[in-house]
């Protein structure tokens, strides 16, 4: 890992709050967006709406970030190029 947190603000219904992720995450967030065909800002809040309301929003961007690295290696693609 690179380094320390990098923090976004964004508005997510209607509030704007901000995350702090390490840039890794932000890299393999930004990859699954464009993957998707979406913006960063909307996959966030589809994950945010998805998301057990127990769990803090950063970490429900991490585990996204991971389940996408394994569904890339499944299906033969390098987990480490987030």
């Amino acid at each position: 890992m690179s380094g320390g947190l990098v923090k976004r603000s964004l508005i997510l219904s209607g509030h704007r709050t901000s995350v702090a992720l390490e840039p890794e995450f932000w890299a393999a967030l930004e990859r699954m967006a464009r993957a998707r065909g979406l913006g960063l800002p909307a996959l966030i809040a589809g994950i945010d709406a998805a998301r057990d309301p127990a769990r803090p929003l950063a970490s429900a961007l991490r585990v996204a970030a991971l389940h996408a690295a394994q569904a890339r290696a499944d299906l033969g693609g390098t987990p480490h190029a987030c």
